[in-house]
């Protein structure tokens, strides 16, 4: 059981290293090789003002965007062909956590009955909040980041051959990179598959459902987001939904815990190679998904809002 699982995860994870490598790899050449051009100095110049009220150069605006619309990967990719402080990639990881695949994500949860204005307003407004918040508190971080195996180059590259190759050497470090988290990790979550260990972490998580003002069947559907993330975990939180029958009350503060705090393994370890504390970065997202459920809760339970719509999900 244990060899076949390996092998499952292994050619799992090989197949995500290479579905996620299709988006991280051009976009790491593109921006690479866009840095040698007019193109990306005005795109900056452009932005700048905006970037400074959040801490960040100008130039930040691209993983970020990348991040948001696309994924962290495409964010990351972005990220490895530029030069920032220990403290502005902080900045965006923890804004990216936030708000990272915003359309796929926001399509999860419009799938499963929760409101769409709810997840915009809650994943962009935490990551601009965190944004500030860390600007104005944290005064050091002012330190070049190294970025794992990739380091900033000694001369200028000239010549159009010459800025090819060094494109894309960076863009397959990236991809390697990638695939250094990427194939172990979808080796252990086919292990807490087989082994089941999803339902068992599910009823574990309960009495944390409850302390959060939810039921106890929104348990399967949190430990899913937690575990796999609202994309990758959406068939398990969808399946969940309909089975345990779900409030919507319960169901909408178990998506506005999860756009917060979802997928803590893989989107913690991924930003490793950036070289930035994640221990803080894990704790951010998780205290601010525990305050702002908490919260939440407490306001539509003082209201009566909940007394008034607490009906089950239908498909």
């Amino acid at each position: 059981m244990l060899l076949n699982s390996m092998k499952k995860g292994l050619q799992v994870g090989l197949k995500t290293t290479w579905t996620l490598g299709k988006i991280i790899f051009p976009v790491t050449l593109i921006v690479a090789l866009l840095q040698y051009t007019p193109v990306l100095p005005w795109l900056i110049d452009l932005i700048t003002p905006l970037m400074k009220l959040l801490g960040l150069s100008g130039d930040a605006a691209i993983p970020l965007v990348l991040g948001t619309f696309l994924n962290l990967y495409a964010a990351i990719g972005a990220i490895l062909t530029l030069e920032f402080t220990v403290k502005e990639v902080f900045i965006l990881a923890v804004m990216l956590s936030f708000s990272h695949n915003l359309i796929i994500e926001s399509t999860v949860a419009l799938k499963v009955g929760v409101k769409l204005w709810i997840i915009l307003l809650t994943r962009l407004g935490l990551a601009f909040v965190s944004a500030i918040v860390i600007h104005l508190v944290w005064k050091g971080g002012s330190e070049t980041a190294k970025y794992g195996f990739i380091s900033a180059p000694d001369e200028q590259v000239t010549g159009l051959g010459a800025i090819l190759i060094a494109a894309i050497e960076k863009a397959g470090l990236g991809i390697f990179q990638l695939a250094l988290i990427v194939i172990p990790l979808m080796i252990v979550i086919q292990f807490l598959k087989d082994l089941q260990w999803l339902k068992k972490f599910s009823v574990g998580m309960s009495p944390i459902t409850r302390s959060l003002g939810m039921h106890e069947n929104t348990s399967t559907t949190m430990a899913a987001g937690l575990l796999f993330g609202l994309a990758y975990g959406a068939g398990v939180m969808i399946q969940a939904v309909k089975e345990d029958g779900v409030s919507k009350k319960d169901l909408t503060l178990a998506f506005i815990f999860l756009v917060a705090c979802h997928a803590v393994v893989e989107d913690t370890l991924i930003f490793i190679p950036l070289g930035i504390p994640v221990w803080p970065l894990l704790l951010i997202r998780v205290g601010v998904a525990i305050v702002l459920t908490m919260i939440v809760g407490f306001i539509w339970k003082r209201s009566g809002f909940i007394s008034r719509k607490e009906t089950t999900y239908e498909q």
